[in-house]
């Protein structure tokens, strides 16, 4: 009899318990806007700000709504206008070149590699046709952040990296989001760290740290924060920078601060578990694992393979018949968009022209989650399904 997976794709671990007595303890005060604190209390979301800054070795941190929040509002804090035009990946999820349109901006797509990483060759070729690369480290895949930055310092781009997928990842020892201007991440449930939705903004850079701040809306209570600059670097922004709220509240700061204490094992635990499913699948016929390099050091929240030059009749039948053995897999080869599963080409309000070499990569990509609910077993049972199911319809049968 076949092996069934009885798990959830979608079910998270718990909030730790420590998370929801700071939470309750929030919901009692009724104190849960951000600067509505009372005496010496600077409030849990300034709190999480300063230990976030502290984690990933920023001098400045906000904390936001949202991780698509930070995106636009590190494109607002650069100065991106109306009508330019921004570098990003062609391999990514909607609210990444989202954020670009919400400030009027048009995406300038960037290849992608079976790597799925943003091809640098393409980023080379493209380089004089914007000055800002909103970088995604999509599905949480660095790239060679060196040979990255070498090109986009040559050429004076600004680099805003989206490191929804990457939160605790390095590249060569440095902590992804320290390697551009403006680093910025996601709490959605999802993600490294679970507030259900929310995120962060951080960068070194004392003046965009002011804008992002008055952006997100301080209402002028920006002395309220211990992760921003000094109050003269605010006087000198503030008359000409709108405010867009965009606020992460104290209740949903109360949750992720113990998630942050405990970020580094919660890292190590999800790529202990991509390496089972990953070594479930290498050698399996028809199926490309993605190699990851020796420099890297991921993050597996989520797991991607190839099925490169698969016809789109078979690649669906793999996911029904993994799916009929409880195997969740997404798609992001399909004709229409599903889901979270769309491509540069679904975005029609940012044309593109066709690059046909990122088109066949695209069309490959399977990409599953993998949530902390998972044991090892849990993890090798997944990846007999995948290699049996993908073997099956390889070979025909």
């Amino acid at each position: 009899m076949s092996e069934v997976f009885k798990g959830s794709f979608t079910q998270q671990e718990p909030i730790p318990d420590a998370g929801i007595e700071a939470a309750i303890e929030v919901m009692k005060s009724g104190r849960l806007h951000r600067y509505n604190v009372a005496g010496d209390d600077p409030g849990e979301a300034a709190l999480l700000e300063r230990e976030f800054a502290q984690a990933m070795g920023a001098k400045y941190c906000l904390a936001v709504a949202s991780g698509g929040y930070a995106l636009a509002c590190a494109l607002r804090a650069v100065g991106v206008e109306p009508g330019e035009p921004v570098l990003t990946n062609a391999f990514t999820l909607a609210p990444v070149p989202g954020a670009i349109a919400s400030v009027g901006a048009v995406p300038v797509f960037v290849g992608v590699t079976e790597g799925l990483v943003i091809d640098l060759d393409d980023l080379a070729a493209k380089a004089g046709e914007a000055r800002v690369l909103m970088l995604s480290h999509m599905r949480g895949h660095l790239a060679d952040m060196d040979r990255l930055m070498e090109i986009c310092d040559a050429h004076g781009i600004t680099v805003i990296e989206d490191c929804a997928h990457t939160m605790g990842a390095r590249w060569r020892g440095r902590l992804s989001g320290r390697d551009g201007l403006i680093g910025c991440y996601s709490t959605q449930t999802y993600k490294h760290l679970n507030s259900g939705e929310g995120g962060f903004l951080i960068t070194d850079d004392a003046e965009i740290a002011a804008r992002a701040v008055v952006l997100s809306g301080s209402y002028m209570l920006y002395g309220r924060h211990l992760a921003a600059p000094e109050e003269a670097v605010f006087e000198a922004v503030k008359y000409d920078t709108p405010n867009v709220s965009g606020r992460m509240d104290n209740l949903r700061a109360a949750i992720l601060r113990p998630q942050l204490a405990r970020l580094d094992a919660q890292c190590a635990a999800w790529t202990a578990r991509y390496r089972v499913v990953e070594e479930g699948l290498r050698g399996a016929p028809g199926l490309t694992v993605v190699e990851r390099p020796e420099e890297e050091e991921f993050v597996g929240s989520s797991i991607q393979f190839l099925l490169l030059d698969w016809a789109e009749e078979k690649i669906n039948a793999v996911l029904r018949r993994c799916a009929a053995r409880g195997v969740e897999l997404k798609w992001f080869g399909g004709a229409e968009p599903a889901g979270f599963t769309s491509r540069y080409d679904s975005w029609r309000y940012a044309p593109s022209m066709p690059m046909p070499e990122s088109d066949r990569i695209l069309k490959s990509i399977l990409d599953m989650r993998l949530p902390l609910t998972f044991g090892f077993d849990d993890c090798a049972l997944i990846a007999r399904i995948i290699r049996a199911e993908v073997g099956a319809v390889f070979q025909g049968e």
